[in-house]
């Protein structure tokens, strides 16, 4: 606490000498006229008027529903600050399926899809090979900062450009582009192809690393802040409820059969002795919400020591808080861990727009908050509560699966998995046996429509046969990749998902899934709120439009007007 008020005090003396000065002036022809339209101010010396430091904000798997579950028990700094002072779009929806990690941080920064941007999963299968490959998976490159593997990773298997790269080719790559998260996908996706760097958490050292993609050692600064051994120090401290547990009543009681317990306790209750489980595990912080301070301590020292938002041009920072994700998996949305969170994380986000208003300066610098994905109500406490739910065993499914294909057509094997909700036929069996692939499509149709738990089943190569709403027919058409995804799609049925009986996920096309959070403030955005329907794809068009800049090479996208002054 005392190195974050040295840090602050510190940036507002920079500040305020620094406000002594007059702000430039930058003159804003109208293109119609060819007259001066306005005299803005300017906070970069350029000739484009924009703010001195973007960031991107993604809150993993949180629900929209929860800017104002727990709105009553934010500060006034965080959340409450971004929605009186910015800019809400209340309907954002995800344009595609499935809605998981990867493809969400991906739609996000490019404004594409994953049938054009090819991020359709976390994993997914290479069709033409019958290979799963992680989506940042990148062979070619080493971990830089740790001897794990877990630094094997780079943006090369995104199709298109990001808004981040956009911005870096308009400025002749003058910008600055971070990106930072626990999670790789979710530091590297966002930052784009050309970023100066992006780090992620790595498991076995506890530190924060990148890939030699992006550098061949690890900046002092990073050494110096893994030095600090922050995960130790956070642990250490136990995880209890920032406020007196009583209090926590947008929440189910603390342990109850919804929730999964963390190895070594016998029952999923608060407080949390993470004191006690961490020694060989610091991977453990993710799953508490002190793996959202660690991000927060790592975009505020990359914010100082790369001198973000405070030289002559518009530097790029990505931040994507997940343990938020971990902890929604382990516990779901009504648990007390998850009310707990979103408090933490909320005094998390007042810190760093604090620490953005001194270092860079308040009003000089525009921020958007959104998520990857949402997250279901977990089936059995639905079912308790008289709501139809249920979970889809998908390795029951599959293997039932493919008994009925191996005893229509005598071979075993014929479909490899139903991973993301989607039927990963075995190309090579079925090409080497010269099966009639519309026939074999139509008999897992068939099958798999027989499932009490699935809606819908839709040959992903002629949706337009399909018998479902357009909106849902859209999002399969965004969503199928023919590289990267299966022929056919599953869709369960409301309330239904893949997983196990306790915490929660997402994949599915339902509005606990597809219904995000989105508010801009800052420089250049109006203070209010839309009712209209908005889109993921729209996030990267705004931002192109705030910075003055192309649009994403595979965006699909429009700015959302309203928000901008």
């Amino acid at each position: 606490m005392k190195r974050r008020v040295l840090l602050a005090v510190f940036a507002l003396a920079v500040v305020t000498a620094s406000a002594q000065r007059k702000p430039k002036k930058v003159m804003v022809i109208n293109p119609v006229v060819g007259r001066p339209a306005a005299v803005l101010d300017t906070p970069v010396s350029a000739d484009v008027p924009r703010p001195r430091l973007m960031v991107g904000i993604v809150v993993d798997q949180m629900r929209w529903d929860y800017l104002f579950r727990y709105y009553s028990r934010y500060g006034n700094g965080g959340f409450k600050r971004l929605l009186n002072e910015g800019f809400s779009c209340d309907n954002t929806q995800i344009d595609y399926l499935p809605t998981f990690t990867a493809p969400g941080h991906t739609c996000v920064y490019t404004g594409s899809v994953p049938a054009i941007h090819g991020i359709a999963g976390n994993d997914f299968i290479v069709q033409a090979t019958g290979k799963s490959m992680y989506c940042a998976e990148d062979t070619t490159v080493q971990t830089v900062g740790s001897t794990s593997d877990a630094g094997k990773m780079s943006p090369r298997n995104m199709l298109v450009t990001t808004v981040t790269d956009e911005l870096r080719l308009a400025t002749n790559f003058r910008s600055k582009t971070i990106g930072i998260a626990l999670k790789d996908r979710g530091g590297i996706l966002p930052a784009g192809h050309t970023a100066n760097a992006a780090y992620w958490f790595d498991d076995k050292t506890g530190n924060w690393i990148s890939s030699t993609y992006y550098m061949k050692d690890l900046p002092q600064w990073v050494k110096d802040l893994n030095d600090q051994k922050l995960p130790e120090t956070y642990l250490k401290q136990d995880w209890t409820t920032l406020y007196p547990i009583e209090t926590y009543v947008q929440s189910t009681a603390d342990s109850n059969g919804y929730e999964g317990k963390f190895r070594g306790m016998t029952a999923p209750t608060m407080p949390v002795k993470t004191s006690g489980m961490y020694k060989n595990n610091l991977g453990l912080i993710r799953s508490t919400p002190y793996g959202n301070t660690l991000t927060l301590d790592m975009a505020v020292a990359a914010i100082n020591a790369e001198k973000l938002g405070q030289r002559d041009v518009t530097d790029f920072l990505t931040v994507s808080f997940s343990s938020t994700d971990y902890v929604g998996h382990q516990f779901g949305p009504n648990a007390i861990e998850t009310e707990d969170t979103y408090l933490r994380l909320d005094r998390d986000l007042a810190t760093l727009f604090t620490y953005l208003d001194a270092k860079v300066g308040k009003g000089k610098y525009a921020v958007f908050i959104t998520a990857d994905h949402g997250a279901a109500h977990n089936p059995n406490f639905l079912k308790d509560h008289g709501v139809p739910a249920g979970v889809w065993n998908e390795g029951q499914a599959l293997k039932g699966l493919n008994a009925y294909l191996s005893s229509k057509y005598t071979i075993d094997g014929l479909v490899r998995s139903l991973t993301n909700y989607q039927v990963n036929l075995n190309n090579y069996a079925v090409n080497y046996a010269h099966l009639d692939v519309d026939k074999l499509k139509k008999d897992c149709m068939d099958f798999l429509q027989k499932d009490p738990a699935i809606a819908f089943v839709v040959d992903m190569q002629k949706p337009m046969t399909a018998d479902l709403p357009e909106v849902l027919r859209t999002r399969v058409i965004n969503g199928y990749n023919a590289e990267h995804s299966g022929v056919i799609q599953i869709m369960l049925k409301p309330g239904y998902f893949t997983g196990g009986a306790t915490g929660t996920t997402h994949g599915t096309w339902n509005p606990y899934d597809n219904h995000i959070p989105l508010v801009f403030m800052g420089w250049g955005i109006n203070h209010g709120r839309l009712d209209r329907e908005t889109h993921m794809t729209d996030i990267a068009a705004t931002v192109a439009a705030l910075l003055h800049i192309q649009t994403p090479n595979g965006c699909i996208g429009h700015p959302i007007t309203e928000a901008l002054k």
